[in-house]
């Protein structure tokens, strides 16, 4: 597993597609536990090794994450979410192209728990949750104009957010089983990924930053690389 950052308080990694972030009723091996693993055997650390789950990715989802290695880390990173002093830029291949080349989205989603599913509500629905995020542009695809590249910051954190809320204006993301079926094909890998995580740092205050370019496979690599490094700066 590719290691973007690590010091004593902080492991920031490059996430593998569909491994779940953490347990999870399939069984399968979990992302948090795998790392704890891995940090008890490469520092032959005895006992149980803590490792605090900070922010999640879906199942499918690849990308910068970053995990707390103290309990004091964790908590200020939380404190750091939630006061939105942490920054997360995706990219995502989307269907069609979204109304505008750039703009900001806000929905109320309600989690069905039983089903997995999220689905827009009107604002006042008890149980829902605001969900906000800007989005913009960054290109077509020249081999299949039905695909756009999109950048995404989300400003809060709500399950299946993108996933959901570009459905919502009509792109689907490409390889989307739960949320696009109906323009995806089955076994396609879905194209979202986290490409930045930026935060201050819990105890040196410096400001750290996860980088994580999508592989260069398809649809991803319909792009230049040099066109994801750009939304790295765009606003």
């Amino acid at each position: 597993m590719k290691i973007l950052f690590e010091d004593n308080h902080l492991l920031g990694i490059e996430k593998p597609v569909n491994v779940p972030t953490q347990e999870d009723v399939s069984g399968d091996p979990d992302l948090l536990n795998l790392l704890k693993a891995d940090i008890k055997e490469r520092y032959q650390k005895p006992g149980n090794v803590y490792l605090g789950l900070v922010h999640r990715l879906d199942r499918p989802v690849g990308g910068a994450m970053i995990f707390a290695k103290t309990s004091k880390a964790a908590s200020r990173l939380s404190e750091a979410v939630r006061s939105r002093n942490f920054d997360k830029i995706y990219v995502a291949v989307v269907r069609g192209t979204p109304p505008q080349a750039k703009g900001r989205l806000i929905h109320h989603l309600l989690k069905d728990e039983r089903t997995n599913t999220v689905s827009v509500v009107p604002k006042g629905t008890p149980s829902s949750k605001e969900a906000i995020l800007d989005y913009s542009v960054l290109g077509a695809s020249s081999l299949d104009n039905e695909l756009t590249l999109v950048r995404v910051e989300l400003l809060t954190g709500r399950s299946h957010q993108i996933r959901v809320q570009m459905n919502a204006i009509g792109c689907p993301l490409y390889g989307d089983q739960k949320y696009g079926v109906a323009q995806n094909k089955p076994g396609q890998q879905i194209a979202l990924w986290s490409l930045y995580v930026g935060f201050p740092h819990p105890v040196t205050t410096e400001h750290v930053k996860l980088i994580s370019l999508p592989p260069r496979e398809l649809p991803w690599n319909r792009w230049e690389e040099e066109l994801y490094t750009k939304a790295l700066t765009q606003s």
